[in-house]
């Protein structure tokens, strides 16, 4: 088929590059021309697992293409995915400007029966704002279609790839039967294609990381209450997943959940609840859960010091929301960075992919290292921020000779506590005790 994808972002690119791995071919559309210029020139903009392969396969193969033409694109195109950016507001809302502008433009411009698909996570009742602003210069049939993204950041490409499920919501027969075509190839196995309405196509996607955050949130709660009791958090995850109604992923405690997805989608969801006079008395408290769980590392490290950290520095390792990525949005990390450095503190980070996107967000605020040992010369304490795997084993005998103290506050609690009593070291870490 012939597709268009609007927007080149995170979403927007990985959508494009796998549409195409299945013999699609793609034209990917943005208004930004240095970036397109670089997509022509075969730079990939974000770091992402496999992402790279794909993208260089399908280029030369001639299937994956980049433009600024907006115009060119939807004319050669059966269906057109929208993958743009719908950032939240001063209250939470999602901004719709730049679907809804895209849309106002498609309708000038398609010629023949199109597909419309909103690929963004955007609030319920979306579809019909699209439609409704194509409608008002656009005389030809076409349909718009819900098929929300499930693409977790480091493993996008084998999520679109090999999908659990792809959900399209559409009242259009027409429509439903060109999109389960399209996504045939990536159900080979069995996974199941769903057909719904939009408007529940859209909440499903906001429900679902709803309930993960929501996961995330109480474990992280359990865990505190672990440190209080004297229990460990450990032993308790694992007695809790082994349950099969409950299941052991998202239940790992940590300094809170971060990145372009939960945190906006979470707030976008409540607002929704107060518009409609529905409050999400579950949420609200999952919003307020999370802020607080982001601060505990850096109190953590307040306590240690006794509230006095000027003159203090500190190695940091992590900056990206999660491990695989090199995004930095609502990050734990920058919230344990402000603190530290408000009250004095200095900070030396490194991370294998993100400190480009750091430099960019807070070029001046901290020092970065070129790798994780040298982050560690001179600091009086390490803090880790992201589970990166290459921080998962590392020389602890090599690490104590760098640091002024054996000092190690861990927010991803990659550590076993016997280990850490035999080499001989401080560690304080999310709902366990502190050897």
């Amino acid at each position: 088929m012939n597709i268009a994808v609007v927007g080149t972002g995170y979403v927007g690119l990985v959508t494009g590059t796998c549409l195409a791995e299945t013999g699609n071919k793609v034209i990917c559309v943005d208004i930004d021309t240095e970036k397109v210029t670089d997509l022509q020139n075969g730079k990939v903009p974000i770091y992402e697992p496999n992402l790279e392969t794909l993208f260089e396969r399908n280029i030369n193969h001639g299937r994956l293409e980049f433009t600024t033409d907006l115009e060119m694109a939807v004319s050669n195109s059966q269906i057109v995915f929208l993958a743009l950016p719908t950032p939240p507001g001063e209250d939470g809302s999602a901004d719709l400007s730049y679907v809804l502008g895209v849309a106002h433009e498609l309708g000038t411009l398609i010629k023949d029966y199109t597909i419309i698909v909103d690929k963004s996570t955007v609030p319920v009742g979306t579809a019909e704002l699209v439609r409704k602003e194509i409608a008002k210069s656009c005389k030809i049939e076409f349909d718009v279609v819900s098929n929300p993204e499930f693409l977790r950041e480091g493993f996008a490409v084998s999520d679109f790839m090999k999908p659990e499920r792809v959900i399209i919501g559409s009242n259009s027969e027409k429509a439903k039967a060109i999109m389960g075509k399209l996504f045939g190839p990536y159900v080979r196995q069995g996974n199941p294609i769903l057909l719904m309405d939009e408007r529940s196509a859209e909440l499903t996607k906001y429900a679902a990381n709803s309930f993960l955050a929501t996961k995330i949130s109480f474990m992280n709660e359990i865990a505190n209450l672990c440190e209080k009791l004297d229990a460990n958090v450990d032993m308790v995850r694992v007695g809790m997943g082994s349950d099969s109604r409950i299941g052991n992923r998202f239940l790992f405690p940590g300094i809170g959940y971060g990145g372009s997805c939960f945190p906006k989608d979470v707030a976008a969801l409540v607002k929704t609840g107060e518009i409609e006079n529905s409050e999400l008395h579950i949420l609200s408290a999952v919003m307020t859960a999370n802020k607080y769980q982001k601060e505990i590392l850096a109190n953590k490290i307040l306590a240690y010091y006794n509230g006095n950290v000027s003159g203090k520095h500190f190695a940091l390792w992590g900056l990206a929301f999660k491990p695989d990525t090199d995004d930095v949005r609502e990050a734990p990390s920058l919230s344990i960075i402000d603190t530290l450095v408000n009250k004095g503190a200095t900070i030396t980070a490194f991370d294998p992919a993100a400190i480009g996107n750091t430099k960019k967000l807070i070029p001046d605020k901290i020092n970065f290292a070129s790798n994780q040992y040298e982050a560690l010369k001179g600091a009086d304490a390490l803090i880790i921020a992201t589970e990166w795997a290459v921080f998962r084993t590392p020389d602890f005998i090599k690490a104590k000779g760098l640091l002024k103290e054996s000092v190690i506050f861990d927010g991803r609690n990659l550590y076993e506590l016997e280990q850490m009593t035999n080499e001989g070291y401080y560690y304080n870490s999310i709902g366990r005790k502190t050897v």
